[in-house]
Parts: C-alpha cells; sequence; structure tokens
C-alpha cells in the first residue's frame, strides 16, 4: 500500500514551490509527506574522500527548515526528512518506488532544475512507474491562506486508440477528491490527401468527429459511472495534441499526460506530447506510467 507523497528539495524556487504543492496533496490524500534530498558526496572508486561535511550539513539544514515550516502552516500533516548520498537519479527511484507520489520542482524550457539536472531528470520518470508530478513557481504551487490547491479545473489527454486506465483513475481520483471539472481532451490531425492537402469534405470531417466522440465517451463512461459526482467535459479538437493541450491547460490546476511503459531500454520512453507538456506547461504536469 502507498503510504506517502516523495517530494524533492534542493533550494531551488522550484523545489520550494513543489513542496508546498506536495503537501497540500498529501492532506488531500490523508498520506504523510517524505522531503528528500539526493546528492552524490561519495568520492569515486580511486579518488580520497573529501573530508568536508558541509555539503551534507547544507542539505540537512535545507530538509529541517522546509519541514519546519510546511509543519507551522500544516500541523496535522506527518512530515519526514531524508538525505541520500548516491546518484540522484538512482536514490529518486528507490524511494518513489515504495510511495504514492514523487513531487519534483520543474523549470520547464529543457530542464529539470537542482538534484535532477537535464538528462537525469529525464532518467527519473522513464524509470518511476508510480504517478510523477512536475511543478513550476508560479501562483498555483506557492503557499495559500486555506492551505488547499487552487480552486482550478483539470485537464487530461487522452489516446483513444490505446488503453490508458492507469490515466484515467488518477484523473478521475483526483478530480474527485477536489471536486473540480476534469476536461478530457482527445486531438486528431486531419491526413494530408494528395492533390487537396488536408481538406475533406464537410460531411466526411463531420462523420470522423462523430466517431472518435463515440469512442472517447465510450472509453469515459466506466469512469463516469464509478465517479457520478465528477463533472466531465469530453471534447475531440482538431489539430496538433500538445498545442490544444497547452492551449487548454493554460488555467489549468494540473495536466495530466501518459508515458507507456516500455521494457525495452531502447525507444523513447516519453511521447512527443508529454515530452512537450513537461517543457512548456505553467500548470502542474502528472506523468502517469500506464501499458
Amino acid at each position: 500500500m502507498d503510504q506517502r507523497i516523495v517530494v524533492g528539495l534542493d533550494g531551488s524556487p522550484e523545489s520550494v514551490a513543489a513542496t508546498h504543492w506536495a503537501a497540500r496533496e498529501a492532506l488531500l490524500r490523508g498520506l504523510p509527506l517524505h522531503l528528500v534530498h539526493a546528492e552524490e558526496w561519495s568520492s569515486p572508486p580511486g579518488v580520497p574522500a573529501a573530508r568536508s561535511d558541509v555539503p551534507r550539513q547544507w542539505a540537512d539544514n535545507l530538509l529541517r527548515q522546509a519541514s519546519d515550516g510546511l509543519r507551522e502552516k500544516h500541523p496535522r500533516l506527518d512530515i519526514s526528512i531524508r538525505s541520500f548520498d548516491g546518484r540522484p537519479a538512482d536514490s529518486l527511484a528507490d524511494v518513489a518506488a515504495t510511495s504514492g507520489m514523487l513531487v519534483l520542482g520543474s523549470r520547464g524550457l529543457g530542464t529539470l532544475r537542482g538534484f535532477v539536472l537535464g538528462s537525469v531528470g529525464m532518467a527519473v520518470i522513464h524509470a518511476v512507474e508510480k504517478p510523477v508530478v512536475l511543478v513550476r513557481a508560479t501562483k498555483d504551487a506557492l503557499p495559500h491562506a486555506q492551505g488547499d490547491h487552487l480552486d482550478r479545473d483539470m485537464v487530461v489527454g487522452i489516446d483513444i486508440s490505446r488503453p490508458c486506465d492507469a490515466l484515467l483513475a488518477f484523473a478521475f481520483d483526483e478530480a474527485s477528491r477536489r471536486a473540480c471539472t476534469l476536461h478530457a481532451l482527445h486531438c486528431w490531425m486531419l491526413p494530408p490527401l494528395v492533390g487537396s492537402g488536408a481538406a475533406y469534405d464537410p460531411e466526411t470531417n463531420a462523420q470522423i468527429a462523430e466517431s472518435l466522440n463515440t469512442g472517447l465517451n465510450d472509453m469515459l463512461k466506466p469512469w463516469r459511472d464509478r465517479y457520478p459526482a465528477v463533472d466531465v467535459d469530453a471534447q475531440v479538437t482538431v489539430g496538433h495534441a500538445s498545442q490544444q493541450l497547452l492551449e487548454k491547460s493554460a488555467e489549468a490546476g494540473l495536466v495530466i499526460v501518459g508515458r507507456r511503459i516500455r521494457q525495452s531500454s531502447l525507444g523513447a520512453h516519453i511521447g512527443p506530447i508529454t515530452h512537450a507538456m513537461l517543457h512548456h506547461s505553467t500548470a502542474p504536469v502528472a506523468v502517469i506510467a500506464h501499458e
């Protein structure tokens, strides 16, 4: 059973914002919060060990100050801290394996800051099969007077051609907890036709759109039945999926995208749509691994 929300902290504005977002999520789910800092302090084989304990002391102070500040704001929240000595991606993947969610600060536009830098951050997302949430240092993540998530809708991107139960389970559960509207979005592109560009006749376009709407609603029906109180706005739109999701999620409290679990080390582990959201979305992004 998942017992805690884990958040990575390195002192950057993004990671501080992530701790506040994670604290509210832990309260929402009734779970403890675990603050971690990961850094490689040990010297490589053959290299004399450094004698200074300054990096370790800095990490310990960072975690203690953050936990004290959160306890003052959220007295009911159960908070623990731990610093790791080792490769950050490996440490984070290990601790996330026994958690309900991993939350990281995200700078966007190509990097994940702090102890997860660039390719290391992507390696964490590749390796973790639990939900991973990337949080920017925006007003949605900073402390609020009521100590709750802002009252904003959620957006989930859906590919109706593939099973995505894990994605929908997370989206509906989160929307139910927040009592907010869930916008379920499926995007499609008109295939180019020789001699006529991308233009079908209106009747054909309408038939395709109707078929896709039926497919989307069929996929959502079991989840609507399971969560009857969740207000669902199902939409099928024409255009590039990443652009449509970015536009739809501009005012969202959370955008949810999936990544397929691949057993092979070859090939992309994060699709282009999820990749675009991680780099450009201003809203927090939840990445859900699914078969």
